[in-house]
């Protein structure tokens, strides 16, 4: 497993990862509040700049965190361009892309032990009706760390793919995949029960 974390240093790193998410929050209702093609255009620009300023580094970076998106917004604009709504699909990528920008930006300034620690403090609640807050801040981890393993599994199979064949990938590597996916999370599962499950989660 890997860490989205950024190597490279920036004031946001020394930002509380409460007050990231809350504003995250905040940001991404108020982008979903605007209809103004020109302002969701500024606001992408601005998003843009903040990646552009720590360098070319982290430039890079999180250009590359956020490569699976450009496949939605390549059908979504093709999409809106067929049904001749360029303004609407405008707005909704703009929108999509200073998103899920923004929240690239927060998993690459915070580490994950510091979001682990934020869930589990604004989830205490929950334990009153019977759910484990710890388990769910795992959980959330889980998901951050192995969503790019299996990009990558996913990125191997393709080019294995293209190797042995002059067609283009289609639905027969999902099931080499799954297979893939169920390995790693057989894996996890067993090094969760070698530590002692989720009743070594109480220490914590």
């Amino acid at each position: 497993m890997i860490s989205l974390t950024s190597p490279v240093r920036t004031s946001a790193h020394c930002w509380p990862a409460g007050a990231k998410l809350l504003g995250l929050c905040i940001a991404t209702a108020m982008l979903f509040a605007i209809d103004n093609l020109l302002v969701q255009g500024l606001v992408f620009a601005f998003v843009s700049l903040l990646y552009a300023l720590p360098g070319k580094a982290f430039l890079f970076a999180g250009l590359r965190q956020m490569k699976l998106l450009w496949l939605f917004v390549f059908v979504v604009g093709l999409w809106h361009i067929w049904t001749a709504e360029y303004e609407l699909g405008a707005s909704i990528v703009l929108r999509m892309l200073s998103a899920v920008g923004l929240a690239n930006l927060v998993t690459m300034t915070t580490r994950l032990s510091d979001m682990i620690d934020f869930v589990k403090k604004i989830t205490i609640p929950l334990r009153w009706i019977g759910l484990n807050s710890q388990v769910l801040a795992l959980a959330i981890a889980l998901v951050i760390r192995l969503t790019p393993v299996l990009v990558e599994r996913g990125g191997q199979l393709t080019h294995a793919w293209k190797a042995r064949s002059t067609r283009v990938p289609n639905w027969r590597i999902i099931s080499p995949f799954t297979v893939l996916a169920l390995d790693d999370a057989d894996h996890v599962a067993e090094a969760l029960r070698a530590r002692g499950g989720f009743n070594s989660l109480e220490e914590i």
